[in-house]
């Protein structure tokens, strides 16, 4: 320590690396807490996967001033410590959310994960998803989910497509035994018509029944004049 300003350096390049090191960070005010209950907070941050480390304001902002984690310089007023993550960041923020349960003078101002800055509702939001395990099984579960359903459809492909051959042999029979029904039925206007007409037909109606008639009548004219002929000499040999 006897070089103030190298060890301030030294407090600025540690800051800087470890938030490039860690998954994530968590700003609190630390405000009223004492010695014990620190303590206390550090067991459950390091059990969650959390350092709980305090800094000055000033020596964290000149880590911050160039970097990607800018943004957190509104963050730094009043007495800040700083909960690196290294891990789950959920799990730091339920740990931090469960201990101000019972320690209201600890306040989570914000965080940080990535490049990217959260404000305290957001890291409120964070304390009440599920375990990063969970989520995990979670979200392996909805991929798998799809992957289950068309292994199921592949599996009954043959035997839907069996199903399908069979219903469509069945229905080109129907349908061949249809048209054939149609071709040796009479027509709608044909029966109408057949229906109309008399189980009996009369003979004189018909081609060959009118030839016979005419050929009747020739013969029975023939025979006429034939008896008119022979009519005198019957008469002559009476007398």
């Amino acid at each position: 320590m006897d070089n103030p300003r190298a060890a301030k350096v030294a407090v600025v390049n540690e800051v800087r690396d470890r938030l490039a090191a860690s998954d994530g960070a968590v700003l609190t005010e630390y405000r009223g807490l004492t010695v014990a209950a620190l303590a206390a907070l550090r067991r459950e941050l390091t059990a969650a996967g959390g350092d709980y480390k305090v800094y000055k304001n000033t020596l964290v902002r000149l880590a911050v001033a160039d970097g990607p984690q800018a943004a957190i310089h509104d963050l730094l007023t009043g007495p800040t410590a700083i909960a690196f993550v290294q891990g789950d960041v959920s799990a730091v923020a339920k740990a931090l959310r469960d201990f101000a349960r019972n320690n209201p003078n600890l306040v989570v101002k914000g965080g940080v994960v990535g490049s990217g800055v959260l404000s305290a509702s957001e890291i409120s939001v964070l304390a009440e998803l599920p375990p990063r395990d969970t989520l995990l099984a979670q979200f392996a579960g909805a991929l798998s989910a799809p992957l289950q359903q068309l292994a199921g459809l592949v599996q009954a492909l043959p035997r839907n497509l069996a199903y399908g051959l069979s219903a469509l042999l069945d229905q080109r029979r129907f349908e061949g035994g249809a048209e054939a029904v149609g071709e040796s039925a009479p027509a709608p206007e044909q029966a109408e018509a057949a229906a109309g007409e008399p189980d009996v037909a009369v003979a004189g109606d018909a081609p060959g029944a009118t030839a016979e008639t005419e050929a009747t009548a020739e013969v029975a004219e023939a025979t006429t004049e034939t008896e008119a002929a022979d009519a005198p000499e019957a008469e002559h040999q009476g007398e």
